[in-house]
């Protein structure tokens, strides 16, 4: 089977508009979470999100395309672009095999929205041509396809939460079979809408603590209420090792593992199970390494938080075999589809730059969440191995794991 490494890492979220600005504040602890300035969340029982601030589309599409492609598209482009750059892609680099797989959870909801209502108050014939375009999950791909010529397969998870992780471990699968020598990762999700908010409230998924937006996302504290939407962009590009070799590319890792499992059980309710069966198949993949640290789902949930927990315990033997843990969302919200491939990028930088992101808002402990959660500040570590983790609403789970790429 062939070799998959990391060569290109591109972030765009709450805290940043670029990987190492937002890498940067999470390491230091900032929080993007604040007061909903999308539209008016008065009327709302939740009122914060992580929301991308000052995003300006037309750094990365011209301005007559921009209607064309919903927000969670021009937030994929953007971290494809920096994903590209920093990988060192060329002219040179042969693009009839090398691909995308793309993720997002929901896709373009904003779109579907606003034309919804435009359909029902003023018609039909007033729909946007430009709808269906800009709303398709898939078509995060195909623009991304073509701003880069991309001509190798294009694919798209469209899993809920794991969609960014799902997309990581298909285009290791391509890479790894020989239907493509490099694939591009982008997931990206911008949810941050009237029916995308008023829909997880409903749900009582999300943290109402609408006047304390700073510390209302607390993973694994023990008065966690719910998780805050965020949105963004994660972008990795993968490459087959012989190939990033030939043309020089800085190696950041190599994707060691990847596991995949379906609970089987409730379509919005985790088990501890299948999260476990899929941290299970990527460790077994991987060949049983050491694990230095676990970037959890972590979503501040108390179902999930919980489970989790529980999963990891089981994986490794025990409370006091559990590498440390901790989770980003506190930071930037929970950015559904593209969370798998944003905390992707934030556990290779983390390895790379030796320090564990802490899980900010810690402070009731949980007997039933009782971890190292890398509690309020980072810390410095050698990290050889890391993990990160994506669960999705039907029970829909995902594993990467990366490991320092030795030569």
């Amino acid at each position: 089977m062939r070799r998959v490494v990391v060569t290109g890492l591109g972030m765009i979220n709450s805290l940043g508009h670029d990987k190492e600005s937002s890498f940067d504040a999470i390491i230091n602890g900032e929080c993007g979470i604040d007061k909903i300035t999308l539209f008016d969340p008065e009327k709302f029982a939740a009122q914060i999100a992580g929301e991308v601030k000052d995003f300006d589309p037309t750094t990365v599409m011209d301005a007559k395309e921009v209607k064309k492609a919903d927000r969670f598209i021009q937030f994929g482009l953007k971290a494809a672009q920096e994903a590209m750059a920093d990988a060192e892609i060329d002219e040179s680099v042969e693009r009839e095999r090398f691909g995308v797989s793309c993720a997002s959870g929901i896709g373009g909801l904003p779109a579907i929205e606003r034309n919804s209502v435009i359909c029902e108050t003023r018609g039909p014939r007033r729909i946007s041509p430009f709808f269906i375009p800009s709303a398709l999950a898939n078509m995060l791909g195909g623009f991304v396809s073509i701003y880069n010529n991309l001509k190798g397969p294009n694919l798209g998870s469209v899993t809920a939460c794991a969609a960014g992780t799902h997309a990581i471990g298909e285009a290791a699968k391509t890479i790894m079979i020989g239907g493509a020598d490099r694939m591009l990762v982008v997931g990206a999700e911008s949810a941050i809408c009237p029916v995308g908010i008023g829909g997880f409230a409903s749900m009582k998924a999300l943290s109402t603590r609408n006047d304390d937006p700073k510390h209302a996302s607390r993973p694994f504290d023990a008065q966690r209420d719910g998780f805050i939407m965020g949105e963004g962009a994660g972008a990795l590009v993968l490459e087959e090792l012989e190939s990033a070799k030939s043309r020089g590319a800085k190696i950041y890792c190599e994707l060691v593992g990847f596991g995949e499992s379906a609970d089987a059980n409730h379509i919005t309710t985790p088990t501890m199970d299948g999260p476990l069966r899929a941290m299970k198949a990527a460790y077994t993949m991987a060949g049983e390494p050491q694990i230095d640290y676990v970037n959890a789902h972590g979503t501040s949930t108390p179902v999930n938080d919980k489970n989790e927990t529980a999963a990891m315990k089981e994986l490794f033997g025990g409370k006091e075999k559990c590498p440390p843990v901790s989770s980003t969302k506190g930071q930037i919200g929970h950015c559904l589809g593209a969370a798998g491939s944003i905390e992707a990028v934030i556990s290779i930088m983390a390895m790379e730059k030796g320090v564990l992101p802490p899980t900010i808002n810690y402070e009731h402990p949980d007997e039933n969440c009782d971890l190292d959660y890398v509690t309020n500040a980072a810390r410095e570590a050698e990290l050889n191995v890391v993990m990160s983790n994506s669960f999705g609403f039907g029970g829909t789970n995902g594993v990467v794991i990366f490991k320092k790429y030795q030569g």
